[in-house]
């Protein structure tokens, strides 16, 4: 029996339930931007799978660190204990984030990550005794995870519909998508007028907000939606001028992803309370944090119990995790990840930029080390243009995966500017063969 046929018998892959979805792909070991598979063949990994991996697949000095932690210490119990990669992380994080973050609270995965976010917004205005601020604020067009109150702050969509009982009122503000303007507006000529419909909520619902929730500069899952800066600049305003929290999902933004170590640093702006995970650990194990600042941690402090923050997870702070965390953010400090970054971000742009003379192509969007080709069938999520490029690239070797009718590029770092070249050349014929059809 193959590797797919056990595959097959057992396992329940995601978003894969229809009878007719291709079989999974068996990879047998993956090195810097690729993957290879058990048939032989070799996939460039052009979404760093699901977004995760930014160091490249077996990288050797994140290998090494995580066989050096496992020698000494695998996993220790963290409600009471503490150990050196954990302690020696979080303060290696306080130090890149933007200032004012100064307390880490770890989980296992992104989800978690925002969904300890909204618990620890919403219990501190109950020990500030203001408990009448239950509200949240989020963005149309937003993703922050699968979990119930994430799913809550999320868009409604296909990912959320089958759950709707289970989840608890927002309210929605525009999102800054100027491609598909909420106000019929054009960016070069407005004044970021979409703020507007957040600045209203925040007005009617005085009191009564724990937090505007928002993916900074980029918001992904939901089209990858690239922000201009002065949207996260006002958004960080009215939090202020309303006395509420500003949670930043970096989840999927942080760690080099939109050309900054974290995306609001484009504002700049330092939210209260912002959500890490994915390349917090190069994308090698589930690792997550959430950083807030010390007004937000001194509101758990206290004698009594009942303001404790009653959350944890059994691998929190995870030793091997925090272990990879820590090389990971030395790589950045010792190649030059970020320069980096900024050489493929001029690369995407001059390579994606001539495809918007595609008769197929609606829109073009460039941010870091994303590029992005927003494509003129327009079904959403569900759109039959995704799978068939995704097996169309597949062919060619080359792992992307459409969000419905968004095409988006999302390599590894360490990609090269020749294999990023290729990438492009091949991006633009499958397109054109797309207009010819």
């Amino acid at each position: 029996m193959t590797l797919v046929d056990r595959d097959l018998a057992r396992l329940w892959h995601p978003y894969t339930q229809m009878q007719t979805a291709p079989p999974p792909i068996p990879v047998v070991r993956g090195e810097g931007i690729y993957l290879y598979t058990e048939d032989g063949r070799r996939i460039l990994d052009g979404i760093s799978s699901w977004w995760v991996n930014i160091h490249g697949h077996s990288h050797p000095k994140l290998n090494e660190a995580l066989a050096r932690q496992a020698r000494e210490l695998e996993h220790v119990i963290f409600a009471g204990f503490t150990h050196r990669p954990a302690v020696e992380l979080a303060e290696r994080l306080v130090e890149v984030l933007p200032a004012g973050l100064h307390r880490i609270f770890y989980s296992d995965d992104g989800s978690t990550a925002v969904e300890v976010a909204l618990k620890m917004a919403y219990q501190y205005w109950r020990n500030r005794g203001e408990p009448e601020r239950r509200l949240f604020v989020s963005l149309e067009f937003a993703y922050h995870g699968d979990t119930v109150g994430t799913m809550s702050v999320s868009e409604e969509s296909v990912f959320t519909k089958a759950f709707e009982d289970l989840l608890f009122r927002v309210a929605r503000a525009d999102a800054p998508y100027c491609y598909r303007c909420p106000l019929g507006l054009e960016r070069s000529t407005c004044a970021i007028d979409c703020l507007g419909s957040l600045e209203q909520i925040l007005r009617e619902e005085k009191g009564r907000v724990a937090g505007v929730i928002v993916e900074p500069m980029l918001q992904a899952a939901g089209g990858m939606i690239v922000w201009p800066r002065e949207f996260l600049t006002g958004v960080r305003k009215l939090c202020d001028e309303h006395k509420t929290l500003l949670i930043a999902d970096e989840v999927m933004t942080g760690f080099g992803r939109t050309g900054r170590m974290f995306a609001c640093e484009h504002g700049p702006v330092r939210p209260d309370i912002a959500c890490l995970s994915k390349g917090l650990s190069a994308g090698y194990l589930p690792l997550a944090a959430t950083a807030a600042t010390d007004d937000v941690y001194e509101a758990f402090l206290s004698d009594d119990r009942m303001k404790t923050f009653f959350h944890g997870h059994s691998f929190t702070a995870n030793p091997l995790g925090c272990a990879v965390g820590l090389a990971s953010l030395d790589i950045f400090r010792e190649e030059g990840t970020l320069q980096r970054i900024a050489v493929l971000e001029k690369q995407l742009r001059e390579g994606l930029e001539p495809m918007r003379s595609f008769n197929c192509v609606d829109d073009v969007r460039i941010i870091g080390g994303v590029g992005i080709v927003e494509l003129a069938e327009d079904d959403g999520y569900l759109s039959d243009i995704g799978p068939r490029l995704y097996r169309e690239f597949l062919d060619r070797g080359l792992l992307l995966r459409p969000l419905g009718n968004v095409l988006y590029f999302m390599p590894p770092y360490v990609i090269t500017e020749e294999e990023t070249n290729r990438v492009i050349e091949q991006m633009g014929e499958v397109l054109r063969g797309v207009d010819q059809a």
